[in-house]
């Protein structure tokens, strides 16, 4: 009786630690990335945290949106950002952070003004913006890389 107890004690403690709290995911919604996940899905009890890679303006094909037109790009990856997670079981207001890389921040209010067409103005997520020199490809113009928290329900 002491060694079934045992026996069961052991493989519920093993269930449990194999059982990661991480899922990496890529999620049907946006393209198909190489070499990495879009995101990872994490279990904190009675939310899951989304950390999404950093989005660029690629459509589900993976085809550029907006050739050299910053404020369509944004709108392209803002439209990924909520896809991502409405595939998660939220919505955009789940949104707690996002870090903006940008080509150039003399353009910023083109971004503010496409970000703000699917954030909550009144209540924004955190931020933190970055001009860069240079993104992967030379015809992207924004990456945004953001942090999600959905409640369970």
């Amino acid at each position: 009786m002491k060694f079934t107890f045992l026996l069961f004690f052991l493989s519920l403690a093993f269930t449990s630690f194999a059982q990661s709290p991480l899922k990496l995911v890529n999620p049907n919604s946006v393209a198909a990335p190489k070499g990495y996940s879009q995101v990872a899905q994490i279990d904190l009890g009675n939310a899951t945290m989304l950390l999404i890679s950093g989005q660029v303006p690629l459509d589900k094909q993976g085809n550029l949106v907006g050739k050299g037109d910053l404020a369509r790009q944004t709108e392209q990856v803002f439209i990924n950002i909520k896809n991502i997670i409405e595939e998660a079981g939220g919505n955009i207001n789940h949104l707690a952070k996002v870090s903006y890389f940008i080509k150039d921040v003399s353009k910023i209010q083109l971004v503010r003004d496409m970000r703000d067409k699917f954030i909550n103005t009144q209540s924004p997520p955190a931020s933190t913006l970055v001009e860069v020199s240079k993104l992967y490809r030379d015809d992207v113009l924004i990456e945004i890389e953001a942090t999600a928290v959905i409640p369970k329900k």
